[in-house]
């Protein structure tokens, strides 16, 4: 069980990004945090991590508290983040320096095959594609056999076929061993798709605004109405989460046809 009670975080400059936000996530579920720009969700993932921690609150994994980056979370950042002067194969091995060298060689050929990429282990990250390089960040982040996983808007960068297939190979892989999934989300549809459950954030401070359950069988088809019914509930949380000059901003965004 990942539980978060009331965390809350306040930065040196007194900016207060996150407020009293709690929830209790079940091992294997899949959870998605969506909410407008700049309403703590990256926050939140980072101080899941430890890499960022609370000011307030408590961040605890099987009741051990969580303040600094632990061996039983892993996260996935949008960019893939490869160190270019290591090959593929070294790059999924970069954790486990402590492992003996032919182990470290036979986990990391492991990951790749699961994702596909077994082919490209003596390759250099410049030689891959987008969605390639981001299948490799993957595979690194499972290689320690991580209890949690974090996911900070992974598909967002690449282009929506590409975005597709890996939400689906996510998936795939989340079903071998079942490890808990937050994932930081901007795009309904993706959230609809991957997650059990999908927290919708209100911002300024970042805090918990509603819960969407998903209660809809796997793999899921995006032209249901039931898909449609669930997607709807989650924008018009979305909606109800601004605050109404926000909400006055984006739509003369929208009626500009400026996008947001």
């Amino acid at each position: 069980m990942l539980v978060l009670d009331r965390v809350g975080k306040t930065y040196p400059n007194g900016v207060k990004a996150l407020q009293g936000f709690s929830a209790r996530i079940k091992i294997g579920e899949i959870i998605a945090v969506i909410g407008g720009s700049g309403c703590g969700k990256s926050t939140l993932l980072r101080a899941i991590a430890g890499l960022d921690p609370a000011t307030s609150g408590a961040i605890t994994l099987d009741d051990e508290a969580i303040k600094a980056p632990h061996e039983k979370i892993g996260i996935i950042f949008q960019e893939p983040r490869l160190l270019p002067w290591l090959s593929v194969a070294d790059n999924v091995a970069f954790g486990l320096s402590d492992v003996p060298r032919a182990q470290r060689r036979e986990r990391a050929a492991s990951a790749l095959a699961r994702v596909g990429l077994l082919d490209k282990a003596t390759a250099w990250p410049r030689e891959l594609s987008g969605g390639q390089a981001q299948r490799v960040a993957i595979a690194r982040a499972l290689v320690p056999r991580p209890e949690v996983l974090l996911l900070d808007e992974p598909f967002s960068a690449l282009d929506a076929f590409t975005r597709a297939d890996l939400q689906d190979h996510l998936l795939d892989l989340w079903a071998d061993t079942q490890p808990t999934l937050v994932l930081v989300i901007h795009d309904v549809d993706e959230a609809v798709v991957l997650a059990d459950r999908i927290l919708v954030m209100k911002p300024r401070p970042g805090r918990l605004f509603e819960e969407v359950r998903v209660d809809l069988a796997r793999p899921r088809d995006r032209a249901a109405t039931a898909f449609e019914a669930v997607k709807f509930q989650v924008l018009e949380a979305l909606d109800r989460s601004l605050d109404r000059g926000m909400r006055q901003v984006i739509d003369k965004a929208l009626t500009a046809g400026e996008g947001i």
